[in-house]
């Protein structure tokens, strides 16, 4: 198998791996005015790997685009960057990425960026997806929250609590 598929392999394992791992709740907490929501749905997910690399110093280093199509209560699309890394331990690796969805959010329409953090390590995996703060547009002006990503049989769902602080 070449570094490129093995990259491609341990992303797609650390994604669907980290998804059943818990979003940490939001650290500080919303306004008292602000009423927490619920979007629940679906998502059909493409990674595109990068160029590969020859140099040894980051044979270990990928980066893939993200492309994702959602339905529910996101009705939209996200574009994004991933940058992964992998160890020589089966099971440990770790990724970032960043991504815009641009859509409906319940009937909303703007947009918002995600942050992606997760690791797995040796097969033990943690995932955080949070809102970039003040990245909201359009009727999405002011959202914060996190997002949790859940795979069964390889069918890709998400549960987004969320807050707009409509000011």
């Amino acid at each position: 198998m070449s570094r490129r598929t093995a990259f491609v392999v341990a992303a797609v394992a650390l994604v669907g791996l980290t998804a059943r791992a818990q979003t940490p709740a939001l650290r500080s907490a919303p306004k008292e005015s602000l009423v927490k929501q619920v979007a629940k749905g679906t998502f059909i997910v493409k990674l595109t790997p990068g160029p590969a690399t020859d140099d040894p110093a980051v044979a270990d280093l990928g980066h893939m685009t993200i492309d994702k199509l959602f339905h529910g209560d996101i009705e939209g699309t996200s574009k994004g960057e991933m940058l992964t890394a992998g160890t020589a331990t089966k099971g440990s690796a770790g990724y970032v990425a960043m991504e815009r969805v641009t859509g409906s959010l319940q009937g909303r329409k703007g947009s918002f960026i995600l942050q992606h953090t997760a690791t797995m390590n040796r097969g033990a995996p943690w995932l955080s997806i949070a809102v970039v703060p003040d990245s909201g547009t359009g009727q999405l002006l002011g959202i914060a929250g996190t997002l949790s990503i859940l795979i069964e049989n390889g069918e890709h769902s998400y549960v987004f609590e969320y807050t707009i602080d409509g000011k």
